[in-house]
């Protein structure tokens, strides 16, 4: 079992993404002191979200340059740390060069900050943010599972550099966790897998696949219809406390699926229809999934006919019940996480009500 000294610094790299964002904005409620490492720590104007937020809780923050590339900016933020909290990584589905725009940066960034916790003497735990990517592909690859679920022991198999990139560059950098954690037995490592992760971060103005699937919704390229993609969900909320908790329970171990709900789009434009539809124009009914497979790719290119056929109508599941057992995980409903992204959109003015649907 592995005991942490909350009063000793807590190291969260890409504190300015967004689910870094949530977890540091936990930690600072709770009373901790960060140690954020951000790309730029001269920037003040990408810092301000987290400035206000430390400005009004019991927590302290300290901001450290670091880059993924580079072994040795962690050292120093590092430097008297007892948890370490990894969550940068990249996460887009639209690339040119998969290698060098995802793959090298999520393993180098998992080798480097890991190689810098072997470095570090105080270090006695790491929670990554990995994914639910690192364990499967598709949704066709779940009706091959024992469990036709989602579990913490199963791996993806099936993504490469040329199909499911993404996919594959979060189970290369999980791979290489594991095995850098084996070399050694002063510190553990801890893995956080979630699904789809919705719900208000602490920045209005962040990018992102979360983001733009709501500004999808909003902006009325899914008002004719909605494609029926079966995904998990989670909310940033529940996955930020994951990652605290992970770090703070002694018998915590191995890695957490953090997954709320077996959903889809057609769910998320309901419970938006539900609360916006005299707002916005929200198609009520699903586009055939060969719609969806002919058009998809010159829509998106990161929408291949692959990844239609293979998770458009075939159900997604998941078992969270290790995340709920050890870590004492509440999820809350998926209307909630959508609707309150959402609205953070409304208010940030990225996204103005349609006045045709007010008719």
């Amino acid at each position: 079992m592995t005991q942490i000294n909350p009063q000793a610094p807590i190291m969260v790299t890409g504190a300015t993404g967004y689910l870094a964002g949530v977890i540091v904005k936990q930690l600072l409620e709770a009373g901790h002191t960060v140690h954020a490492t951000v790309r730029n720590p001269d920037k003040v104007e990408g810092l301000r979200y987290l400035n206000a937020i430390a400005a009004g809780t019991p927590g302290q923050i300290k901001y450290f340059k670091a880059d993924l590339m580079d072994a040795a900016s962690f050292e120093a933020p590092m430097a008297g740390c007892e948890l370490v909290i990894h969550t940068a990584s990249p996460f887009t589905l639209n690339v040119k060069d998969p290698q060098t725009e995802l793959v090298d940066p999520a393993v180098n960034g998992v080798r480097n900050v890991l190689n810098a916790a072997n470095a570090t003497e105080t270090v006695k735990r790491v929670v990554m943010t990995s994914s639910c990517a690192a364990i499967y592909s598709t949704n066709a690859d779940i009706e091959h599972m024992p469990k036709k679920k989602l579990t913490e022991a199963e791996w993806n198999t099936s993504s490469s550099l040329s199909d499911e990139p993404y996919a594959y560059s979060k189970t290369l950098a999980e791979r290489e966790g594991w095995k850098i954690a084996g070399e050694q037995d002063r510190w553990d490592l801890i893995a956080i897998n979630p699904s789809f992760i919705l719900g208000p971060g602490i920045n209005p103005q962040t990018t992102g696949e979360s983001y733009a699937i709501m500004m999808q919704f909003g902006s009325g390229a899914m008002a004719n219809g909605v494609p029926n993609f079966r995904i998990g969900m989670v909310d940033v909320r529940e996955v930020a406390a994951a990652h605290i908790r992970a770090g703070f329970t002694p018998e915590a171990s191995g890695r957490y699926i953090l997954s709320a709900h077996d959903s889809g789009f057609p769910e998320m434009a309901a419970a938006l229809r539900a609360h916006y539809g005299d707002q916005f124009k929200i198609a009520d009914k699903r586009m055939p999934k060969f719609f969806v497979w002919l058009f998809g790719p010159m829509i998106n290119s990161a929408l291949t006919r692959k990844r239609v056929s293979e998770s458009v109508d075939i159900d997604f599941h998941a078992d969270h019940s290790k995340s709920v057992r050890e870590l004492g995980i509440e999820y809350r409903p998926m209307a909630e996480s959508v609707v309150e992204l959402f609205q953070q959109l409304i208010d940030a003015g990225r996204l103005t009500p349609d006045k045709s649907a007010q008719g």
